[in-house]
């Protein structure tokens, strides 16, 4: 099976989102807006943050009705009812890798990152020229393996330039202590890519020092940083 993952996608998430699941959507969605921030109509980061939570809510998240997530049981679904190349294209999202990466190399079609925490290598096809990317830099993203190839899934956050070597040195200061968690790891650095958007007035090496006390900064519409 050629091309991309992303329609897979589509359809996973539509699988798993039915009218009679808004309950648990909106019960996910507030337990991720707590660990990643809220999110307003008004935020450049709208559109990313929310396919990176339905991403979160299909690959990642147990639903309490299935007692598996709803990647695995659209999996294993299709490997009862569907062709073999479906099913194989729906065991994606139960093999992504999301955390943080650095950029180490971008050529033609392809981008070389490195996990900050699993040291692991990674090139992801990439057909498309990704504004303001360069080597050096930090990301969060979701990597789908899909037909012998490495793609993103649609939702990245991008850290700024400024801050990538701070969130290199932090990432390798809690490995060498022994207290690293690259989860809490995502959700702290995405935390601060939102005051960075909101507080242009404050320096972006300032909302990414991890050595001082976390900064505390009053979000728009009375909401909690």
């Amino acid at each position: 099976m050629s091309g991309a993952p992303h329609p897979f996608l589509e359809e996973l998430i539509a699988f798993a989102t039915p009218e009679d699941s808004k309950p648990d959507l909106l019960a996910a969605r507030a337990q991720w807006v707590l660990q990643n921030g809220e999110v307003f109509d008004e935020d450049r980061q709208l559109e990313q943050r929310m396919a990176g939570f339905l991403e979160h809510y299909v690959c990642d998240r147990v639903a309490p009705h299935l007692g598996k997530t709803p990647a695995r049981e659209r999996y294993e679904q299709s490997l009862k009812e569907e062709s073999p190349e479906r099913a194989a294209a729906f065991r994606t999202f139960t093999e992504t890798v999301h955390g943080i990466f650095e950029v180490r190399r971008i050529a033609q079609g392809l981008v070389r990152l490195r996990g900050l925490f699993s040291g692991i290598t990674w090139d992801v096809t990439e057909r498309r020229h990704i504004v303001g990317l360069e080597a050096g830099d930090v990301l969060e993203a979701r990597l789908l393996p899909f037909a012998g190839h490495i793609h993103f899934s649609p939702s990245y956050c991008f850290h700024p330039h400024e801050a990538a070597a701070q969130i290199k040195a932090e990432a390798k200061r809690q490995l060498k202590e022994g207290v690293a968690d690259e989860r809490v790891f995502v959700h702290d650095c995405a935390q601060r890519a939102l005051k960075v958007e909101r507080y242009r007035q404050i320096a972006v090496e300032k909302i990414y020092d991890f050595a001082a006390r976390k900064i505390q900064l009053p979000l728009p519409r009375g909401g909690e940083g």
